[in-house]
């Protein structure tokens, strides 16, 4: 006997991960877009007027933001105007076409860096690290350009219990207390919102299986050493013992509670670029430093101080030695990368 929906007794095409439900198709269009919707209010996202701009990457989890946004918007008035923009990282291959009607924010012509010759810098180790942080200003940058209110990212509730996997393993009692935030940098001029907070990744890729919509799925080149890959690989196992384990990590992380003693970050403007940071200098300028001086891996780090030393250090040598007419020194040859004078 085929199973039966269970809202509307019509044969059912699926099992919901989430809930364990069995759905025909309108029935779960209509529960997976009304739970969005109610996450929306929720959190009182939206006030009419707003401009708001869709981190569009064309992948599955932009691709259903930007469709039930557009849906949830007509639907329930929210009066809002709707955006898409995205960022080419310069991955060979990886970004070969944009959404229509958005704008595309090229690393290349904003730090004068692509991906591609970032990894042949730095190789595959920590290589995400300078795209995520490149990326997130990135869409400031665009966002800023457009004059719009507000960036929605597609994160889901998979990607959010990963990050606090990764915090928690890591130690980052900062992030572990944000990562869960539906609205992060509202105390900044471009807040960001994640209305698919609570939505599984399957449930994501099943509705755009449904809905027929256009999207693809092509793995970043550089991306299997990620950090993140080992996260997302042991909530996978997890999952697949007790697919409740997803939104349980995520509301355990909305509900840490850090002491009062604990010092935390408090969030400025960088000193350099004026875009916000927690420290002094924001950590794009950094790796952007680093990258400029031949010092990547010090950048990645976080030794900003030493890699100012260093470079010091070698521009007076530089000096001494084109004074002396000594052309014979390492220290002169423009092919001698820095990273070796430090080794």
């Amino acid at each position: 006997m085929p199973a039966l929906c269970r809202r509307c007794s019509a044969r059912a095409i699926l099992k919901r991960p989430k809930t364990g439900d069995t759905l025909c198709k309108e029935c779960f269009f209509e529960v997976f877009e009304l739970e969005i919707h109610q996450t929306i209010l929720d959190s009182k996202l939206f006030r009419p007027g707003l401009r708001v701009a869709i981190g569009a990457s064309g992948g599955k989890d932009s691709t259903v933001l930007a469709h039930v946004m557009k849906v949830l918007n007509e639907r329930y008035k929210y009066g809002i105007d709707l955006f898409l923009l995205s960022v080419d990282e310069g991955i060979t291959g990886y970004r070969g076409r944009f959404p229509g009607n958005g704008q595309a924010e090229r690393n290349s012509d904003l730090y004068g860096w692509s991906m591609d010759e970032i990894v042949k810098q730095i190789g595959l180790k920590n290589n995400c690290t300078f795209c995520g942080v490149f990326r997130r200003q990135a869409l400031d940058r665009g966002a800023m350009q457009m004059d719009v209110n507000m960036i929605l990212t597609g994160h889901n509730a998979d990607d959010i219990a990963e990050t606090v996997i990764m915090n928690l393993l890591r130690g980052d009692i900062a992030r572990l207390t944000r990562c869960t935030a539906i609205i992060t940098g509202a105390e900044g001029t471009l807040p960001r919102a994640k209305p698919l907070k609570y939505a599984y990744e399957k449930e994501i890729v099943m509705y755009a299986y449904f809905k027929k919509l256009d999207y693809f799925s092509t793995e970043c080149i550089y991306s299997p050493n990620a950090y993140r890959g080992y996260a997302r690989t042991f909530l996978k196992d997890l999952e697949s013992i007790r697919p409740r384990c997803i939104i349980d990590i995520l509301h355990s992380g909305e509900n840490f509670a850090v002491k009062s003693s604990v010092k935390m970050a408090v969030q400025g403007l960088c000193s350099r670029c004026g875009f916000i940071s927690s420290q002094e200098v924001c950590k794009a300028c950094i790796l952007l430093d680093g990258l400029n001086r031949g010092l990547p891996r010090l950048a990645v780090a976080g030794k900003i101080k030493k890699v100012n030393r260093v470079f010091a250090v070698s521009t007076s040598q530089r000096s001494v030695e084109s004074a002396s007419g000594d052309s014979g020194s390492p220290l002169t040859d423009d092919k001698q990368k820095p990273e070796a004078e430090v080794a």
